[in-house]
């Protein structure tokens, strides 16, 4: 995934009691920079406000055809190699009306109609702000939009049926196939995102898988036999599984947020190493790029 395109601000307290005010995002609701704070909370509990990160148009990456992906802040994964850390903690953004962007994103229904393409959300972790992400996709699913979401599965139990129903695509990472690798990786468990992935397979849902392949980290042949296993097990949902190489993109973001990075040093894996990868998954049967 690529950053984003608008700019973002530090949401902080100021005078005590109040919120900094936000830069113009794509909602664009002034109003809420001088929201009382227990209100602020109040309303991204009911989901009427969320922090953003950013956005973009972007065509064949995050879903088929041209789209809105709206990239949200907020995610319980540390993921080392994660090239967004500024959206892990629920502190930088841009704080956005659901209303306001529903209706920007209804805005380019003609690009989505003329691409087959259609909005997707990511972040962070997009269930993190779960009230803010179910009220955009209940109405933009109802507007005729396609919908995606980019989740490591980790928060799935989050999401109801009904909920589920409004999502046409899961673009779900699997970042190891060993619960050791995977807490290495990410600080967190793999058993979620496998009870997630058995969920949506027997609701009938359509998903995209996606492995980053790490060397020294993910990719062990051991590790990417058993994603690719694990997957398997998914095959009449899954569509493709997109075998992703590491890059050092988001190594200088580490850097100024003053956070560890630790693959310091860790070079993109070969294309040869990659392609050995995607032969992995194609042996199981599964359509992999």
């Amino acid at each position: 995934m690529a950053d984003g395109l608008n700019s973002t601000v530090t949401i902080a307290p100021s005078d005590g009691e109040r919120i900094r005010g936000m830069a113009g995002g794509i909602g664009g609701h002034s109003d809420l920079a001088e929201a009382e704070r227990s209100e602020l909370f109040a309303a991204r509990r009911t989901g009427s406000v969320g922090l953003v990160h950013s956005w973009e148009l972007v065509t064949a990456v995050d879903g088929p055809g041209t789209r809105m992906t709206l990239f949200l802040s907020g995610c319980p994964l540390r993921c080392v190699y994660c090239h967004n850390p500024d959206t892990m903690d629920m502190k930088e953004g841009t704080l956005e009306d659901v209303e306001a962007i529903i209706k920007k994103i209804k805005r380019y229904r003609p690009v989505f109609n003329a691409s087959g393409g259609g909005l997707t959300i990511s972040g962070g972790e997009p269930l993190f702000q779960i009230a803010f992400t179910r009220r955009i996709l209940e109405a933009v699913h109802a507007a005729g939009i396609h919908t995606a979401i980019d989740t490591s599965g980790f928060l799935g139990a989050r999401l109801t049926d009904n909920d589920i129903a409004n999502i046409d695509l899961f673009l779900l990472d699997v970042k190891s196939g060993f619960p050791d690798t995977y807490k290495r990786v990410t600080s967190r468990d793999l058993q979620p995102t496998l009870d997630f992935g058995e969920r949506l397979t027997k609701l009938g849902k359509k998903i995209w898988i996606r492995f980053v392949l790490v060397p020294g980290w993910t990719d062990a042949p051991e590790n990417i036999e058993r994603v690719a296993q694990i997957v398997s097990r998914w095959k009449s949902s899954v569509e493709r599984v997109e075998v992703l190489p590491f890059h050092n993109m988001g190594a200088d973001k580490w850097k100024n947020l003053d956070m560890e990075y630790k693959l310091e040093g860790v070079k993109p894996p070969s294309a040869k190493a990659v392609e050995a990868a995607r032969a992995v998954f194609r042996s199981y049967g599964l359509t992999t790029f």
